[in-house]
């Protein structure tokens, strides 16, 4: 599906459902909430947005820099032919051992460790090296797009912020939600590899791909082993001391590497740094309107629409309906990162922490990444206008989480 018709029905569907509250229900302050709202009015969105980009010039500067002399000094092939043999079968029609493959993995890598500042540098050069061997440059290709959906799956080891945020309110167990978000996540990102690959006709069931993935998940399983037996107050130094460790041991090999190759390192880094300060503005343009069309999603009303027919069709049938109350986290995660995470705060401020809803609104958040924010990023990095059926995939595995999320909030927190 093209980005214009995402965008457009956006649109659409705030004007529809702010007029129906303004004519209908007498509410005259929704326009000018839409407008002039502060924080979440179109006029303060253009503002974070272009913000947001210029707080990723930076971020994008130091690691296309870095990755420039880890190129130059070979260590991108290295870790390609490391992971070629699984990213081979996963991405079929790449050519082998393309460098490519190394950027993916440095990207898979950070979103596993939770490092969202070397995440996002790396998979944009994953997906400029993806569009270099696009034959189609506004359309995207098959292994983009099992790359981004991959990466919109979230999968992370340590729901740092998550943890931080519930011990900031004060709950009697901020780590309780590590399990459920670990499985919700894991959950998620196998249900994204599934349909991708069912769509692209990938056979999983092959000896190396059921190899890498049993072995991904004993490290799950290992970690989660060890995380349970920490008290949680060490949980956060924990998973402090493993993420900064890792950032700097990549700063370490890189570098150490170049020197080793004797190649000039300065002159490479200066080289890989200003692609990433040109891709940061890049991006403005499309990161501007998607988040204007998300904003005024949220200021018209339509999620409380949404959730009111959620709660009215579940009361009908007499189910229980104590999970409605966590899935504004679900409703907004797939179009802000941040909306999402300041309405996980307010269901724990509304109902308590460790409430039924609380807990729910932590695991849902932790189960998925940011999509329509992912999409306009990665593709309006590199130009890519029609997406196909990147978005329906990526909320198909959305849906997988949510579903999961409700299951394990169930059996954890009855």
């Amino acid at each position: 599906m093209a980005l214009s018709r995402i965008w457009s029905l956006f649109i659409l569907i705030s004007i529809t459902i702010a007029g129906y509250q303004c004519f209908v229900l007498g509410n005259e302050e929704i326009f000018s909430k839409m407008v002039t709202g502060a924080d979440t009015g179109i006029i303060d969105t253009s503002t974070t947005a272009v913000n947001i980009c210029i707080r990723l010039i930076g971020i994008m500067t130091l690691f296309m820099g870095l990755m420039s002399i880890a190129e130059r000094a070979g260590g991108i092939r290295l870790l390609s032919r490391i992971i070629g043999p699984f990213f081979s079968r996963l991405f079929p029609e790449l050519p082998p051992n393309h460098p490519v493959m190394g950027h993916m993995m440095m990207n898979f890598s950070a979103n596993l460790l939770g490092l969202d500042n070397a995440a996002t540098p790396f998979g944009i050069k994953a997906m400029e090296s993806l569009q270099e061997i696009n034959p189609n440059k506004e359309r995207a290709s098959n292994p983009q797009i099992m790359f981004l959906c991959l990466h919109a799956s979230g999968l992370t080891l340590i729901p740092v912020s998550i943890i931080a945020a519930r011990a900031s309110l004060h709950a009697t167990s901020p780590t309780d939600i590590f399990i459920p978000c670990l499985i919700a996540t894991f959950a998620a990102t196998v249900a994204a590899l599934s349909i991708v690959s069912i769509k692209q006709k990938i056979n999983l069931f092959q000896p190396v791909i059921l190899g890498w993935i049993a072995g991904i998940s004993a490290l799950i399983a290992g970690i989660v082993l060890y995380m349970i037996r920490l008290p949680h107050t060490e949980v956060q130094s924990f998973s402090s001391v493993l993420s900064n460790g890792i950032i700097l041991f990549i700063f370490l090999a890189i570098i150490g590497g170049g020197f080793y190759k004797k190649i000039d390192v300065f002159d490479a880094f200066v080289a890989g740094a200003k692609g990433g300060f040109e891709t940061a503005v890049k991006i403005i343009p499309y990161l501007v309107g998607m988040l204007v069309a998300i904003s005024m999603l949220r200021t018209s009303g339509t999620f409380e629409v949404i959730i009111a027919g959620f709660k009215s069709v579940f009361e009908a049938f007499g189910a229980d309906t104590r999970f409605v109350d966590g899935i504004p986290t679900a409703l907004i995660k797939p179009l802000s990162g941040s909306g999402a995470r300041g309405m996980m705060i307010d269901t724990m401020r509304t109902f308590g922490p460790d409430s039924f809803a609380g807990r729910l609104a932590c695991v849902l958040q932790g189960s998925s990444d940011t999509t329509f924010y992912v999409v306009a990023v990665y593709f309006g990095a590199v130009g890519i206008k029609n997406t196909r059926y990147t978005i329906g995939s990526m909320l198909l595995a959305d849906l997988v989480g949510i579903i999961t999320s409700v299951l394990l909030a169930y059996l954890f927190f009855g």
